[in-house]
């Protein structure tokens, strides 16, 4: 097992994206050395918070493999209790020292949250509820220039970052101790580039 920083694990990332974005295929383990031997237990080096969306599969986007990331994906990657648990549960008990928070151009969540705001939209089923969290997002940057959709997930990571942060002790501690790092993200379905940021 390879024990890893947060910032070794955001530079891997980093360069994994790197050659996705330059069409250089990764050499990852999928073989079946690698599945005997996660079978034995995981050590993902970081979690990853996305967006359910089919255009953004994590480890195809960051060139990784089988166990290397944790991933809680939902529509518009906003973070519920069952989420965060899946969250706090990678960091306390797999020791995880990094947390993305990965957002999209063009995300049909966040979309759905503008035609609430704007047109005064209605969803069916559990869709509604399931944006909901993502309305303050839209309402805090609808006064701002540019893209309505675009700030509002840039606003929608912060906003999860944010709550990340202040979600409870876990998380706290190991902030507090420098053995974690949380990260927001922007990935352009267009480029292939995912751009970090911090706050």
């Amino acid at each position: 097992m390879i024990e890893r920083t947060a910032e070794q694990a955001l530079e891997i990332l980093k360069r994994g994206n790197e050659a996705f974005v330059a069409d250089r295929s990764q050499t990852v383990p999928v073989d079946r050395h690698r599945r005997l031997e996660l079978a034995r237990g995981q050590t993902p080096f970081a979690i990853l918070v996305g967006c359910s969306d089919s255009r953004v599969p994590p480890e195809i986007l960051f060139g990784r493999g089988l166990g290397d990331l944790f991933i809680v994906r939902i529509a518009g990657n906003t973070v519920g209790q069952a989420a965060l648990g899946s969250i706090e549960y990678a960091v306390a008990q797999l020791d995880v020292p990094l947390i993305v928070v990965l957002g999209h151009e063009r995300c049909g969540a966040v979309e759905a949250a503008v035609r609430i705001v704007e047109e005064n939209a209605t969803f069916p089923g559990a869709i509604g509820d399931m944006v909901a969290p993502i309305i303050p997002a839209v309402l805090r940057v609808r006064a701002q220039p540019g893209d309505l959709v675009s700030n509002a997930v840039h606003e929608n990571v912060r906003r999860v970052v944010t709550r990340l942060k202040a979600s409870g002790p876990i998380l706290a501690e190991r902030l507090a101790a420098g053995r974690l790092r949380i990260v927001g993200a922007f990935y352009d379905l267009d480029e292939g580039v995912v751009e970090f940021f911090d706050d």
